[in-house]
């Protein structure tokens, strides 16, 4: 038998007095997909960052990682770097803070390419775009110019992965590599990942709280829990499949009263691109959309990344510029002048995707969740909007006594939950919720889940959810709208769009979150 390409033993990872890796074992051998399964916090990616030396400043590693025989622990930096990106590669989890915002996502590809691969200007871009194409990123010879900005966070990932591929290694780390795709997306990158598995003998370690994934993906499961490998895997993995919620929103006919709009989109249009000499052709990103929200109600707008799901969520709140029909409590305001505008802005608010990008880091807790009253209420004193913020974070579930903390010291969880709470403090009426958990694992996915049905219970809220997670689709909204391509392909209630679907990709979208066993 063949020795194994990579061997971890008793690797422990310490920062301070605290162990974050804790005598992890395990090997993987040429062409084999084993993942790395847990919650946030047990370790995971801290096992993964040691093979490759990129732990935070401080830690200190102990044990052996052999790579094709070498301790990658004790290895010079050279040897080190030198198996980077060729030998050893890894797609990040969150690419959007691993790319560089000032150069296109083709120029810094083509730049690993010609570093690491030797190829020349012309076939670094050939083989850019040929791994754009391969990593299923859509018109790859036309996002090659775009900048990162300028792509979804699926279509981001995407080139994640093709910039991890690039130098057909022969290990590759994948650090959650779906947590930010839909369904259908999801299932494609896996594909892809085990075909080139098998083609090329790549040895893939996946880095995941998604147990369902790793079950199906992975030939082995290692479960890890509080920086250790749990025996068996059994007993940390039951929380983990557990933890998404499994309930229903209320049916329609379940709320209390008759249920007035609260917003209505007809006909609503965003293009982009074509201002300039030098800007790309314009291009038709939502095609004459119109939907309907109820007061009290959530609509869920489920479809691909790349569809337009945000700049809708975006365009409703006059966040992004566009043409037809915006009605907000009554009132048009699609064509509404910013100065007669802001006075609706605390009754409209929007909890961004990232949990980690959308907080300034230069605040502490208290200024972030009470930014908006400083907006809509100047005349309340400064310990008035103290306490205000104490009171939303109290709301969310958080120790209001850590208000005075930096965004950095909280988990994923917790910062979403903040995020939640700086919409909740100027008492909206509608809050438009863009991907609320996808970067979070499935305990504090349901976590997060719960409290923001709980919330809609309690205060009457109207959510317009956009997401490519048909499991919290189901939890959460009373209807659902299928986007594909700029445009709603199907729209009804969510048990009958989620159970049956009418319209074909809605059918494949709702097939392949059955494959991955997102639990819609």
């Amino acid at each position: 038998m063949s020795a194994p390409l990579l061997e971890v033993e008793e690797l422990r990872v310490v920062y301070g007095a605290r162990a974050v890796v804790d005598g992890v074992s395990f090997s993987l051998a040429r062409g084999e997909a084993a993942a790395l399964v847990g919650a946030s916090g047990s370790g995971k990616s801290q096992t993964a960052l040691a093979l490759l030396g990129l732990n935070a400043p401080g830690a200190r590693l102990s044990g052996a990682a052999r790579f094709a025989g070498e301790n990658l622990l004790t290895l010079p930096r050279r040897r080190l770097d030198a198996l980077r990106g060729r030998r050893i590669a890894m797609a990040f989890q969150e690419p959007a803070a691993s790319l560089d915002p000032f150069l296109s996502v083709g120029a810094q590809l083509c730049a690993v390419l010609r570093l690491r691969a030797g190829l020349s200007r012309a076939q670094a871009r050939a083989r850019a775009i040929e791994l754009f194409g391969l990593a299923r990123l859509p018109e790859p010879e036309r996002k090659f110019d775009a900048f990162p900005h300028q792509l979804s966070g699926g279509q981001l990932q995407r080139v994640a992965i093709a910039m991890a591929l690039s130098c057909e290694p022969a290990l590759l780390l994948a650090d959650e590599p779906t947590s930010a795709l839909d369904a259908t997306v999801a299932a494609q990158v896996m594909e892809l990942l085990d075909e080139l598995r098998r083609r090329l003998g790549l040895a893939v370690l996946i880095i995941t709280h998604d147990l369902p994934l790793a079950r199906r993906f992975a030939g082995v499961v290692h479960v890890m829990a509080d920086g250790r490998l749990v025996e068996g895997g059994a007993g940390a993995a039951r929380p983990l499949a557990a933890a998404a919620p499994r309930g229903r929103a209320p049916a329609q006919g379940e709320a209390s009263g008759e249920a007035a709009e609260i917003l209505r989109l007809e006909r609503v249009s965003v293009r982009a691109g074509g201002r300039g000499l030098f800007a790309p052709p314009s291009r038709e990103i939502l095609k004459g959309v119109s939907l309907t929200l109820e007061r009290g109600r959530t609509l869920a707008v489920v479809g691909e990344s790349g569809a337009g799901k945000t700049t809708l969520a975006r365009a409703a709140l006059r966040l992004a510029p566009s043409e037809g029909s915006i009605r907000f409590m009554g009132r048009e305001i699609g064509a509404l002048p910013e100065k007669a505008l802001r006075p609706l802005r605390r009754d409209m608010q929007m909890v961004f995707q990232d949990p980690f990008g959308a907080l300034s880091p230069r605040l502490r807790v208290a200024a972030v969740v009470a930014e908006g009253l400083a907006v809509h209420e100047p005349s309340l004193s400064r310990r008035e909007r103290d306490e205000a913020a104490a009171e939303a974070l109290r709301a969310v579930g958080l120790d209001p006594a850590r208000r005075f903390s930096r965004p950095s010291t909280f988990s994923g969880g917790q910062r979403q939950r903040i995020a939640l709470a700086r919409a909740l403090i100027l008492a909206p009426r509608l809050v438009v919720l863009d991907e609320p958990t996808s970067a979070l694992d499935e305990a504090l996915r349901g976590d997060v889940l719960r409290l923001i049905a709980a919330l809609q219970r309690e205060r009457g809220l109207s959510y317009l959810l956009v997401t490519h997670d048909l499991a919290a689709a189901r939890a959460l909204a009373h209807r659902v709208a299928v986007m594909k391509d700029g445009e709603i392909v199907e729209t009804g209630a969510a048990e009958e769009v989620l159970e049956a679907p009418r319209h074909a990709y809605a059918r494949a979208l709702v097939e392949a979150a059955r494959r991955l066993g997102d639990g819609a």
